[in-house]
């Protein structure tokens, strides 16, 4: 790990969200993103581009798509405003490539610019490197395909050529950067390897990143706190944390108090606030591309699995 990054105008860390669409509405979304500009917050918010047959939804259904009209209008004010809208899969369902490749013509049209940052969706059938293919550590791969098959999941073919789900070329031509994993850990400059790396083994992928995990706002409140921030502030860190906007943040027409206090708190600190595309294209401007050795992947790896134990234990 390099030493500690310099951040524009003289801030002493950095911090941002990335927030997957799941569950987000135009009456639960607009509050918390008032909440964020206001207090000079600058994040990264996915989309789906379009709507979903019933029977292709899965267990994911609730969050509103470009092809809601008013939705839509929505997020093209957050572009023009500063945040960054990214790709989350073409649907909330399983995509094939042709249909990949329209959904995200169709943003850039409709956004104005080019989507450069991914995030794989729930049981995607197109996601890349997902389920046990996320490990390239063999025998953690082996033991979650036993576990894949006992659960009956699905199988993840985005980076398979010979599926009609197949996109992983299109997603190295167009975009920049792809969420790798996510850790219950705030500073991202303490998750193995320390910045975003291409792995030499996932050779059709964007630029990796790890994320800190936040999957609710229950889960946000604690990870992201006053005193947790001063840690990270402390450290000179920088923190991307990956949560769903949808899930809590608003509810029963009024803002969690909890995640109120923490980004009325963040507007007074001296952080640097922007989109998590803006954050990595410092860092890589400041320390580079990291390519992952094989020691820095067992590392990462086994980090993220024993992580994912703890938190259905604790």
């Amino acid at each position: 790990m390099k030493g500690k990054l310099n951040y524009p105008g003289g801030a002493e860390f950095a911090f941002t969200i990335l927030d997957d669409t799941d569950d987000t509405t135009l009456d639960n979304g607009r509050p918390v993103y008032d909440l964020l500009k206001q207090a000079g917050l600058r994040t990264t918010k996915t989309v789906w581009a379009f709507d979903t047959a019933a029977e292709n939804q899965g267990p994911y259904f609730a969050g509103q798509t470009l092809a809601t009209p008013d939705y839509l209008e929505w997020v093209k004010e957050l572009s023009s405003e500063g945040f960054e809208i990214a790709f989350h899969n073409a649907t909330m369902g399983s995509s094939t490539r042709q249909d990949t490749i329209r959904a995200l013509d169709y943003i850039e049209e409709e956004i104005g610019q080019p989507v450069r940052l991914h995030c794989n969706h729930g049981q995607n059938r197109e996601n890349l490197y997902w389920g046990p293919d996320r490990y390239s550590t063999y025998i953690l791969k082996k033991l979650l395909q036993i576990n894949s098959r006992r659960e009956a999941t699905l199988k993840f073919d985005g980076h398979e050529p010979q599926s009609p789900y197949y996109w992983a070329d299109v997603a190295v031509a167009r975009l920049t950067y792809m969420r790798a994993f996510a850790f219950r850990r705030l500073n991202g400059r303490q998750i193995v390897p320390g910045r975003h790396f291409k792995d030499p083994l996932k050779k059709e992928t964007p630029i990796l990143f790890n994320t800190a995990d936040a999957p609710d706002v229950h889960a946000f409140n604690k990870l992201v706190n006053t005193k947790s921030l001063e840690k990270l502030r402390k450290q000179g860190g920088w923190a991307i944390v990956s949560t769903h906007i949808g899930k809590g943040f608003y509810r029963d027409k009024k803002l969690n108090p909890d995640f109120q206090t923490t980004i009325q708190y963040l507007k007074e600190q001296p952080g640097w606030y922007v989109p998590v595309s803006q954050l990595l294209d410092h860092i890589n401007s400041e320390q580079g591309i990291k390519e992952l050795t094989r020691l820095e992947r067992f590392m990462m790896e086994t980090s993220h699995v024993m992580d994912r134990l703890f938190s259905r234990i604790l």
